[in-house]
């Protein structure tokens, strides 16, 4: 078989008709979610088939290629991105049957006894500490879980996290996003975190405000906006400072700590008016979504789990919850997640624990895929060698976060096993999403759907700086990851900076900064999130609840850096 080259523009009407046709699978697939509510893994199918359709009738690929892209992709939705969030519920479900999720929940009220700020502290500061750790999914999953535990309805729960899990992905994974970014166009890594330090903090005033909004709407914003904004301005200052003074690649982690501890201090000073009455009504309102949706049981095996009607796991009741200041009992509630802060450090941290688990990779050449694909400028692809990570994945290094649980909580093995078992019976339909989801983006993205759409983007001239973050948004929005964004455009936007007489440094950090925009509205994270709280099946009622806060963050940015490359140039390294 010839070796396949995309073509840029295949159809003879130019490279806005192309894109516009290679924009129909992504249009396919937000319109069934989104409009005509068909199940997620129903609307990733029938995007599948029409990406397939598109890469072989219109981009000339071979059908066996395109199936054989569509395979690849399939498997690493699997693995990784599926195995973290086997993982990640099964480490709740531990929680469930040991009996330290009521704890859990009485535990987290020393914090405070609103739930309103537990929500920002959580979903934000928490978040951004897992997103530096793990990434991939794991913060909104775990987070998610942990809002349940507080008794907020699964919907809403869903929403939060998704909206908080923005301002710290350009930097999640030890900097990931932005060492890919400057892997790819040769600029200094250290640059473009520093770009993307002057842009993302932005991000971060505004963000917990919102989630402050999403949680109790007006009255919440009135009542809690002062934490919402210690927890902002700590997080964007230290985020700022970090990223151009410290370190890419701690910046996640030094200022999710700085938020959290901020937030924790302020709050020994401060106490939110409307507690009681936020506790009656969050914690005992029935029916999550405000869309006509019915909270549905979250994801539970034979030891249960929060139950329609109630928050917490089965037999717990909702309302005020009393704080436990028993030692023993405070430990055991937090010790889950100690331990996943302690095995994720260690991995990410510490130099030797790094070097062996990067050193365990395997790397796969696709069968009858590698080798035969080549890029619109005739470069030999590179994606198409799956790496398995077997042992340094996230996905692994919770569930070896969850053995360590399962010994300290004094869970029989037999039990917990049963439970991980019954989690990935549970997660079958999650995990069919997820599978075609990374199977649309991995054709879309080898017949060259993606670099049409891309390169017409790249095109737009003067209004290019306003539409780099757009172009990382899109990217985001379709792979579920910033970083597999950068490695898509990075160096587009590199290119068409120079072609238009702009800074490279800026275009290809709003491509990083624009992608943390798109991460809660992509349908690989949508279906996390559904699946984590317990609403499966509501992706496209998740989509609509999302894609205006996506939208309108983006804007934000759109705006900035447009901003960044006239008036504001000043704010430039």
């Amino acid at each position: 078989m010839p070796l396949y080259q995309p073509a840029l523009s295949p159809l003879s009407g130019g490279l806005a008709l192309s894109a516009l046709v290679a924009t129909v699978p992504l249009l396919t697939l937000f319109l069934l979610l989104g409009a005509a509510r068909v199940k997620a893994h129903w609307a990733g199918l029938t995007a599948l088939a029409v990406a397939v359709g598109i890469a072989v009738y219109v981009y000339g690929m071979p059908l066996k290629l395109a199936s054989l892209a569509a395979s690849e992709g399939a498997v690493f939705g699997l693995f990784p991105i599926g195995w973290i969030l086997v993982t990640a519920i099964w480490l709740y479900q531990l929680t469930v049957v040991s009996g330290t999720f009521e704890d859990l929940r009485r535990s987290l009220s020393l914090i405070s006894d609103d739930p309103r700020v537990l929500a920002v502290v959580l979903a934000f500061c928490f978040g951004a500490l897992l997103e530096a750790l793990a990434g991939f999914g794991a913060p909104v999953a775990i987070t998610g879980i942990m809002l349940i535990a507080l008794g907020f309805p699964p919907f809403r729960a869903a929403v939060t996290v998704l909206v908080a899990n923005t301002a710290p992905v350009a930097f999640g994974a030890m900097g990931i996003p932005v060492i890919t970014a400057g892997g790819l166009t040769k600029i200094p890594y250290t640059e473009i975190g520093a770009y993307v330090g002057r842009q993302v903090p932005l991000l971060a005033l505004v963000v917990p405000l919102l989630l402050t909004l999403l949680v109790d709407g007006f009255r919440g914003l009135r009542q809690i906006w002062p934490v919402a904004v210690v927890c902002g301005v700590s997080f964007a200052v230290v985020q700022f400072v970090s990223s151009n003074y410290i370190s890419v690649e701690l910046t996640d982690i030094i200022t999710s700590l700085a938020s959290l501890v901020a937030a924790v201090v302020f709050m020994r000073f401060w106490r939110p008016r409307g507690s009681e009455e936020a506790r009656a009504e969050l914690l005992g309102e029935d029916g999550g979504s405000g869309t006509g949706g019915q909270r549905t049981p979250a994801a539970r095996g034979s030891g249960g789990g929060p139950t329609r009607g109630s928050h917490g796991p089965r037999g717990t009741e909702t309302g005020p919850v009393r704080p436990t200041t028993d030692g023993r009992r405070l430990t055991t509630a937090f010790a889950p997640y100690i331990i996943v802060i302690a095995v994720f450090s260690a991995a990410q941290l510490w130099t030797p624990v790094k070097e062996f688990l990067g050193g365990t990779d395997i790397a796969i050449p696709w069968p009858g895929l590698d080798g035969k694909l080549l890029t619109v400028t005739g470069d030999q692809v590179d994606s198409t060698v799956y790496k398995l990570a077997w042992l340094s994945s996230p996905g692994t290094l919770l569930l070896l976060s969850g053995v360590i649980t399962a010994l300290v909580l004094r869970i029989e093995p037999q039990s917990a096993f049963r439970e991980l078992g019954a989690t990935l019976v549970k997660l079958r339909t999650a995990l069919l999403t997820v599978a075609a989801v990374l199977a649309l983006a991995y054709v879309m993205n080898l017949s060259g759907q993606t670099i049409t759409i891309g390169t017409w983007i790249a095109g737009s001239g003067s209004a290019l700086a306003l539409l780099s973050p757009v172009l990382g948004w899109f990217g985001t929005a379709v792979t579920g990851s910033d970083t597999s964004s950068n490695a898509l455009f990075a160096s587009l936007q590199h290119t068409a900076a120079q072609g238009a007489g702009l800074d490279p440094s800026l275009l290809v950090a709003g491509n990083t900064s624009g992608g943390v925009v798109g991460k809660m509205i992509s349908p690989q994270n949508l279906t996390i999130a559904a699946t984590a709280v317990g609403c499966a099946g509501q992706e496209s009622e998740l989509l609509r609840a999302t894609l205006k806060w996506s939208l309108g963050l983006l804007l934000i940015l759109s705006v900035l850096i447009y901003a960044q490359s006239g008036i504001l140039a000043w704010t430039l390294p």
